[in-house]
């Protein structure tokens, strides 16, 4: 039996947006870019802490986007959005989009290992199980997890907000430094758009949230490095490269994230580093520790809302979202 998967492409409807309890702050700069106000609904928790969510407002025939990422607590996010999938669905929503700045369980999208999951490809399905009929995300971990889903994807990267803050605020004698092998395509990227030299650090990993930094592949001595990567956990292959940088004779020494994440030890590892500055983005709300890092001037955070807004009108208006990239 042939299955037949229905995608809804022409939305005549508003645009609505709601959120979960991820993000509020981002989705409600987003409604700010489109000039509309966010849905209303209700996302209280039981006191046993089941999500309790109801749609306060007729949605019948709109095309409905979810800002939810599924950051940490990533299970508890990540129920949120599924059941809030199903309460739009559930009420003749035209299009629902899924809005993912930041995909958690991204890290785990291979068999790399005997008896391991593939977490990834599992949470892809099930968010397309429960009725996200579209995925609009930024800087997945791994690029192929669009291809995980049964569903249309949107992958936006971070690029041109990061570029244009650089371009900004220059910094002389750079070079970009990829943490790893596997960084290097982005790091290249960022290297030519910033007309910056090249360099790579090769690491083994021993354990997870755990690298042994082995060599500096590139002349960094008495320049100025700027480590890309796509996201920052613990903080700990951050601050291992940019001591292997400072070793290898590197002058000011700066990194840039999409994806903040911040876990652990991470705000403490940071400040004792030879990091000068690290700039992350909102795709991941900044928590209350690491704020002490925003406010001694060592972490600066760049906003993608308005990002996220051009690709939902662009989604809703059925144009061109590749025009966002560069």
């Amino acid at each position: 039996m042939v299955k037949v998967v229905r995608f809804f492409m022409s939305v005549n409807g508003k645009i609505k947006v709601f959120f979960g309890n991820a993000h509020p702050a981002l989705a409600k700069e987003i409604c700010g870019h489109l000039d509309i106000e966010p849905g209303k609904a209700v996302t209280e928790r039981f006191s046993d802490g089941e999500f309790n969510f109801s749609i306060s407002e007729n949605v019948r025939g709109h095309d409905v986007f979810i800002v939810q990422p599924t950051c940490p607590p990533g299970d508890q996010h990540l129920i949120e959005l599924l059941i809030m999938l199903d309460a739009f669905i559930r009420a003749s929503a035209e299009r629902v989009t899924a809005v993912i700045p930041y995909f958690g369980y991204a890290r785990s999208d291979k068999k790399d290992r005997p008896r391991v999951p593939i977490s990834a490809k599992l949470v892809s399905n099930i968010i397309a199980k429960a009725g996200a009929q579209r995925v609009l995300t930024v800087d997945l971990h791994a690029s192929q997890i669009q291809g995980f889903f049964d569903i249309p994807v949107d992958h936006l990267y971070a690029a041109p907000v990061v570029v244009e803050y650089f371009k900004a605020n220059p910094i002389e004698n750079l070079i970009v430094v990829a943490p790893d092998t596997g960084g290097a395509e982005r790091a290249r990227a960022y290297a030519k758009r910033l007309n910056a030299g090249l360099a790579l650090c090769d690491k083994r990993r021993e354990r997870a949230n755990e690298a042994d930094v082995m060599n500096i592949v590139g002349d960094v001595r008495g320049k100025n490095c700027l480590i890309i990567d796509d996201m920052c956990d613990t903080g700990g292959t951050i601050c291992k490269v940019a001591e292997a940088l400072h070793k290898a004779g590197a002058d000011e020494i700066s990194a840039c994230f999409t994806h903040g994440v911040l876990s652990g030890n991470a705000v403490e590892n940071i400040s004792n580093s030879h990091l000068k500055k690290v700039i992350v983005t909102n795709t991941i709300p900044t928590s209350a520790e690491a704020q002490t890092l925003v406010e001694s001037g060592q972490l600066e955070v760049l906003s993608v809302a308005g990002l996220l807004a051009s690709a939902i009108r662009s989604i809703h208006d059925e144009t061109s979202v590749s025009s966002l990239f560069i």
